[in-house]
């Protein structure tokens, strides 16, 4: 159901309204409902753990946490 909160709209106002309301309505119901897709490679833990380990040196800090 769908209630005017505010205002006095026409009956033109109110059909418009209605009409994307329902239009959102069918879309969604349309759409099948997929597996969520897998993470992207960048935000993977993983990635880190494979790479070498730091050279020692005045900017080892730096690369610690970071792929070369």
């Amino acid at each position: 159901m769908i209630k005017v909160v505010r205002g006095n709209p026409t009956p033109e106002e109110l059909a418009a309204a209605l009409a994307v309301v329902r239009a959102r309505a069918a879309s969604a119901a349309a759409t099948p409902d997929t597996a969520p897709a897998p993470p992207a490679q960048w935000s993977d833990p993983a990635r880190i753990a494979r790479t070498t380990r730091a050279l020692p040196g005045p900017t080892a800090w730096a690369r610690t946490y970071w792929p070369a």
